[in-house]
Formats: C-alpha cells, structure tokens, sequence
C-alpha cells in the first residue's frame, strides 16, 4: 500500500473530519483517477471565496443532504477542485491553503511559490 503525500513530500495529513471532506469522504485531499474535479487541495473556507464560488455556480453554502454535503461555513476546511481554486487566485479571493493536508499532484500544475503565498496562517488567513 502507498501513502498519499503532501506538497512538502511527506505524509498527507487530513483536511477536514468535520465536515467530512475528500473526493472519498474520508477526510483527506487524496488524488483520485476517477476525480475529475481533482478535490485535491485543502484550503480553509473564507466568506469571500464562498461568495465567489456560489456566484460562479458552486454553491459550496447551502446544504444538500442528498449528496451528504453540510454546507460551508467560513474557518471550515474542505478539499477543493485546483481548477476553481486557481480561478479565486485570478478573482484575488482564493482561500488560504494547508500545505500538510494539500495532494502533492497540485505541483503539476501550481507552483509552490503561489502555494506558499497563500499558506493557512493558523488564523483563516494566508501569510
């Protein structure tokens, strides 16, 4: 069995247990071959980027219990799709990114200077 890594190479750390997060519902950001979305970056949710994300039709605020989906509030961590998280970058309200618990499959395709400039601070916002 392989052990999923994170951005920095070593063990992939949960995103989110509460809510329960991951293209397979178990927490982490894992890369998935059969993820289209690739929900492989963990980033703590903002009110902006959820504003932003429901007005680009993903309304990642309401909850839909027939897809076992909570509902967003901001501070909660949830894997994310890379392509919606790179269109916030271009918006300027991407949210701060947990590099321990981020699928190191991002590094195709962000550069980990964009990562590092929006590090989770520990306090919901990027450094």
């Amino acid at each position: 069995m392989t052990t999923d890594r994170n951005v920095y190479g070593t063990e992939l750390e949960p995103c989110s247990t509460d809510p329960m997060t991951g293209f397979l519902r178990d927490g982490c950001c894992r890369r998935v071959e059969s993820d289209r979305g690739r929900h492989e970056l963990c980033a703590v949710m903002t009110e902006s980027f959820l504003e932003f994300s429901k007005a680009n039709g993903n309304d990642l605020i309401t909850p839909n219990p027939e897809f076992d989906f909570p509902g967003l509030e901001p501070g909660d961590r949830w894997c994310l799709c890379l392509g919606r998280w790179l269109d916030a970058v271009e918006a300027d309200c991407a949210p701060p990114v947990v590099l321990e618990a981020t699928h190191e499959a991002v590094l195709r395709d962000v550069e980990p200077d964009l990562l590092r400039a929006h590090e989770y601070d520990g306090n919901g916002d990027a450094r």
